[in-house]
């Protein structure tokens, strides 16, 4: 089942991707050089929805810990991508705590977007995600809906992965998806939302 283009891209990568991380475990570098350049990108901008300007050097810091435990990864290329995502999360959380950073709000209230129209808020803040401007309203979004956003569209991550990564069920995760998901096609100027969450979102509670 599909969960939009950025998903299904990364859904097709993850069989050269679990190949490569078990290549790298072997100590064979180029592999994790390739494993590398499939997770960073989604990654990368994950983390710049939680840090902002600092992803960068808290991705370094999490590619360092993915490093020194990567003899200890047991799974797929799809279980690959959750699990960088965690410790990319936690070096993220860290972060923030050091510098006492407390996420932006959200600049939207809930009556705007209550819009009834025949397209799917899902397909068309997907492909507006592709721009980094959709990526900094993501940032404006409440954090479960920003975190729930970027895991499903940015990283790839599944429901249930993505529900592992943010210790939460998936169904709450899947509400907090298409309500970002929601906030950000009413944002971006989509004119047609549709009131019911897609089902390729994820799992129902």
């Amino acid at each position: 089942m599909g969960h939009g283009g950025d998903s299904r891209r990364a859904g097709a990568y993850d069989g050269e991707l679990g190949a490569a991380v078990g290549r790298a475990q072997q100590g064979d570098e180029a592999a994790f050089a390739v494993a590398y350049r499939i997770v960073q990108p989604g990654l990368l901008a994950y983390v710049r929805g939680l840090v902002g300007d600092d992803a960068e050097d808290v991705m370094s810091d999490a590619w360092l810990e993915i490093a020194r435990d990567l003899g200890r990864f047991k799974g797929d290329g799809a279980g690959f991508r959750g699990w960088t995502a965690t410790i990319a999360r936690h070096r993220a959380l860290d972060h923030l705590r050091r510098q006492r950073v407390r996420p932006r709000p959200s600049v939207l209230e809930q009556d705007v977007l209550d819009l009834p129209g025949p397209q799917s808020t899902h397909d068309q803040a997907m492909e507006a995600l592709s721009t980094e401007y959709a990526l900094e309203l993501v940032g404006g979004l409440p954090r479960d809906q920003a975190e729930a956003v970027l895991l499903r569209v940015v990283v790839g991550l599944d429901g249930p992965a993505a529900a592992r990564v943010l210790g939460k069920r998936p169904g709450a995760v899947r509400t907090a998806a298409y309500r970002g998901l929601k906030r950000l096609a009413r944002q971006l100027g989509a004119e047609g939302v549709t009131d019911e969450p897609p089902r390729t979102l994820g799992e129902s509670t």
